[in-house]
């Protein structure tokens, strides 16, 4: 069978953009099962209040839902199981010393296929406060009125 060329993205979190400043970003590969895979095709996985961690020298994903496959009887596995990511050791002892600074957490930030393999990309992340998150939402609600007002003039 052939593989399939490109990116196509199968989840985002946009509920960590909401809650967090993205200072970094890494790629990393995800240790699933075959039927996780399928379900992930057929887009059913969500990746709110999803969150990483280090231990013993190996990063894993908790919190992410991946649905059960309706075809897969039983190979299903458990829904919001712990999965490992699959990152160089060097990258994992870094984001570990960083997230052991105050304020810093690794939260997926979306799921996607490239080139036929699942990656899911890992984001560097400080809190906002709620003063913060009030301040981009009057941006982006400034950024939309602009865009309209613009759109009406140069029709």
């Amino acid at each position: 069978m052939a593989e399939k060329k490109g990116v196509k993205i199968a989840a985002q979190n946009r509920k960590a953009y909401h809650d967090y400043f993205v200072e970094d970003r890494y790629e990393a590969g995800i240790e699933l099962f075959g039927t996780e895979v399928k379900s992930i095709r057929a887009g059913t996985l969500n990746l709110k209040d999803s969150y990483c961690i280090a231990k013993n020298g190996e990063m894993y994903l908790h919190g992410m839902h991946i649905s059960p496959y309706e075809h897969g009887n039983i190979f299903n596995r458990d829904p919001v199981r712990p999965r490992r990511l699959l990152l160089h050791k060097r990258e994992i002892s870094r984001l570990q010393a960083l997230v052991q600074q105050d304020g810093y957490a690794l939260v997926p930030l979306s799921v996607y296929f490239k080139n036929a393999r699942v990656k899911v990309e890992v984001g560097l992340c400080k809190g906002k406060k709620n003063y913060d998150k009030r301040d981009a939402m009057a941006k982006r609600d400034a950024k939309r009125d602009i865009d309209r007002a613009m759109k009406s003039y140069n029709r």
